[in-house]
């Protein structure tokens, strides 16, 4: 939720924060985005393996995630590091996320794996179709469709979005209806 991130950000450090920015923007596991390496980031996209399904993935940057990787300071191979410029150790990575969360007084049972799921809600909420979402994630099709079965919100923002959608068609086949009669 919009309320938790912002809670997140002001209890983060800029190391953790970076690593809430790329699971929101990218929607990869911790292990792939613990292990992801600057070579991976060309500037506009990411370009990773991941770890668990080995399929390879190519995610271009939201321009916020941009931003945070430019700023980033390249202090290590792996983007994401420690205080210390050192990389993450997945134990101490866990320490801190956590302490992180407290701090933000966020009390709900939320875990860092629940940002591949908000990930693909956002997407979706961005309009993206399932075949776009599963792309950037890597999830299969039926994987991500399952996620958003559970997880989307039936909001009324999604459905007024799709009242406008079904005026621009009509309004578009009755402009192309009259257009074919007049010519």
């Amino acid at each position: 939720m919009p309320e938790h991130v912002a809670a997140f950000a002001a209890a983060a450090t800029p190391e953790i924060w970076l690593a809430m920015m790329l699971a929101l923007h990218t929607g990869q596991r911790q292990g792939d985005l613990l292990a992801l390496s600057w070579s991976a980031w060309d500037g506009r996209a990411i370009t990773l393996r991941q770890g668990k399904s080995r399929r390879l993935v190519f995610v271009p940057a939201t321009r916020a995630l941009k931003a945070a990787l430019d700023a980033a300071p390249r202090r290590a191979t792996t983007i994401l590091v420690a205080v210390r410029g050192a990389p993450w150790r997945k134990r101490r990575f866990h320490e801190v996320w956590s302490e992180t969360f407290a701090a933000a007084r966020i009390t709900e049972d939320l875990h860092f794996h629940d940002l591949r799921g908000t990930a693909v809600t956002m997407l979706a909420e961005a309009g993206c179709t399932v075949p776009e979402i599963a792309t950037i994630t890597g999830h299969s099709q039926a994987h991500a469709q399952k996620i958003l079965d559970r997880y989307l919100a039936r909001t009324r923002s999604l459905a007024e979005s799709a009242i406008a959608k079904l005026d621009d068609h009509r309004r578009n086949r009755v402009g192309l209806q009259t257009d074919l009669q007049t010519a």
